[in-house]
């Protein structure tokens, strides 16, 4: 795996005429920053999903995961794979910034019957993505 440097780098945030204090960073991605996208892409690239059927789409710093119904039983599992990947290279799931929706068709017979909530991550009936393009 390629790892990008962030060794001696520093960040401050302006904002209306004011600046925080500048500070050290060795890791992380600068939120809305014209080159953050681009070492997450780069590191991120050896982070895939566990089970084989499901997807995952990465756009700037964002990652999506895809489940199929079928292997609704690997929603944890997935998830605990990112947190640990995210760890390992030194980066951090933020799971108060994480998301599940349930995407199903009105023909289905059981749209009623969702999977159980997963533990400190919301459950939404709209998100607004990044360009994500699914194919």
């Amino acid at each position: 795996m390629f790892n990008c440097n962030f060794s001696g780098r520093r960040h401050s945030t302006q904002y209306n005429g004011s600046a925080s204090s500048v500070f050290n960073i060795s890791a992380s991605i600068i939120q809305w920053s014209a080159v953050g996208p681009v070492p997450y892409v780069i590191n991120a690239a050896d982070l895939n999903t566990i089970t084989p059927a499901n997807s995952l789409y990465k756009y700037a710093d964002d990652t999506y995961i895809v489940i199929l119904a079928s292997n609704l039983q690997s929603r944890a599992a997935e998830l605990d794979h990112v947190a640990h990947w995210a760890q390992t290279n030194n980066l951090k799931l933020n799971r108060a910034k994480s998301a599940e929706i349930i995407i199903s068709s009105s023909r289905q017979k059981h749209h009623d019957c969702h999977p159980p909530e997963l533990p400190d991550i919301s459950r939404v009936t709209a998100i607004t993505t990044l360009k994500c393009y699914c194919y």
